[in-house]
């Protein structure tokens, strides 16, 4: 690489940044405006900072059980999709039985669907159970996606310990539950971080079958975000701080789960 191509990869990384930076800044910008000031003159910096929308959102019940049903329905969801895709990841690993690669390649067929094709199945099926409007209801909706995403990550983790140390504890007069708890999970660690970070974001982000299978007592904050729209107008102000601060648990989440999503992609597997 030249001297004189350096500087001018730097300007286009900073013009990236600030292009892919921009709508989030302008979205805190718009949250410590009043919706006067922000229909009024354009401006790049607030005239005045106000914490007032910040406030209506986490003081309103009907806005921060939003938060808490999307947190609650994401994290079922993740714990019961990586609780599942770990042993059924070992045995493609580990084993070969028939029609073990065309199983597999439907697994992810599924990941490949649209929600939109589960949407009629799902909200009658739930209908039927009593599960509609319920945390659990969203959380199994998202498992059908998030379960082969899970097993496809967790399956390339699992293929890069050797075979020899399931051997070895064998020997040695491990179970397999105790191996797989003891031993085998604290080695694949890494892709148990990746695959949950994956599973976290898609259940979080995801809106359609969220909205449908959900009405009042499991309502996501997306789907509590459109309430803002009345007779009256569009409240910006607080939709801006309400998507603000729905960025916060992604963040935190791509904070903690860094360093394997780093080997996540270093192992050619995500």
């Amino acid at each position: 690489m030249s001297a004189r191509s350096f500087p001018g990869r730097q300007i286009l990384l900073v013009a990236y940044l600030l292009f892919t930076l921009a709508p989030i800044y302008w979205l805190v910008h718009m949250s410590l405006r009043t919706n006067e000031a922000i229909t009024g003159a354009f401006a790049w910096f607030p005239e005045s900072l106000s914490l007032a929308n910040y406030f209506d959102i986490l003081t309103d019940p009907s806005w921060y059980d939003g938060y808490i049903n999307s947190i609650t329905y994401v994290t079922i969801n993740t714990v019961l999709s990586v609780t599942i895709a770990l042993p059924a990841a070992y045995a493609f690993s580990r084993f070969s039985f028939l029609g073990d690669k065309h199983l597999f390649f439907w697994l992810l067929t599924n990941r490949m669907t649209p929600p939109a094709v589960f949407l009629l199945p799902f909200f009658q099926l739930y209908t039927a159970l009593g599960l509609i409007d319920t945390h659990i209801a969203v959380a199994l909706a998202h498992m059908v996606f998030n379960v082969p995403l899970a097993v496809w990550i967790l399956e390339g983790f699992i293929s890069a310990v050797p075979r020899e140390i399931d051997e070895t504890a064998y020997i040695d007069g491990y179970s397999f539950p105790r191996f797989f708890v003891r031993i085998f999970v604290p080695l694949i660690k890494a892709g148990i971080g990746v695959t949950a970070f994956f599973c976290f974001m898609f259940s979080w982000v995801e809106l359609l079958l969220a909205r449908t299978l959900t009405s009042v007592d499991a309502k996501p904050i997306a789907a509590t975000m459109t309430r803002t729209v009345s007779a009256a107008g569009m409240d910006w102000g607080t939709l801006a701080a309400a998507g603000a601060l729905t960025i916060v648990p992604g963040a935190l989440v791509i904070y903690f789960v860094r360093h394997y999503i780093a080997k996540g992609f270093a192992m050619g597997r995500v």
